[in-house]
């Protein structure tokens, strides 16, 4: 699989620690070095506009999506290749999926772990085959990544399920894992009802 663009999903806050900033800033210039589109939540403020902004100048392309209710509390990026404006959190959701090859999760709060999860979700469903991962970023993951495989040692979820969350350190290292990723071919239903 060849990418063309990744979504990033991200906090609509900076964070307490500087790591997290410059993560952010290593990020969207990756994807611009990478001649890859970045597709976002179309903010400003937080890791969302610092990613956004890095990309561009790197000379990146970023694409925004955000919702009309949101445009004015998370401030809509103006300097954006494209931003777009949805009706609601469902249609931007489904946009920067339709719009994106990978799925990459920076830190952040609620919605970051919503998105991921929802993503994820569909993927081990069958309704894309598309990557995605964590960039783990001063260890804000590892809690995270140890109840996941708490979940697998306790039979909700498949390893091959588990393993379709890459993990890196790295945005370099993370975007080659993403770029040579397989799908899944396990069955998400590990029991079958008796006939």
């Amino acid at each position: 699989m060849s990418l063309a663009s990744v979504c990033v999903f991200c906090g609509a806050s900076t964070g307490t620690h500087p790591a997290y900033r410059e993560a952010a800033v290593a990020l969207g210039q990756a994807l611009a070095e990478r001649k890859l589109t970045l597709v976002y939540g179309g903010g400003a403020v937080g890791l969302m506009g610092i990613v956004a902004d890095a990309a561009l100048a790197a000379g990146g392309e970023v694409i925004g999506i955000i919702p009309q209710s949101l445009k004015d509390k998370e401030i809509g990026h103006s300097g954006l290749t494209r931003l777009e404006v949805v009706d609601g959190m469902h249609a931007r959701k489904a946009r920067m999926a339709e719009l994106s090859d990978a799925f990459i999760a920076l830190p952040g709060g609620l919605g970051t772990l919503e998105e991921l999860f929802e993503v994820w979700t569909w993927g081990q469903l069958g309704y894309h085959g598309k990557p995605l991962g964590l960039l783990e970023v001063n260890g804000f993951y590892s809690k995270l990544t140890g109840f996941l495989d708490h979940i697998v040692g306790e039979g909700f979820v498949r390893a091959p399920h588990r393993d379709m969350l890459q993990v890196s350190e790295s945005p370099q290292s993370l975007l080659d894992a993403l770029d040579s990723w397989q799908p899944s071919v396990a069955p998400k239903w590990v029991e079958q009802k008796p006939d």
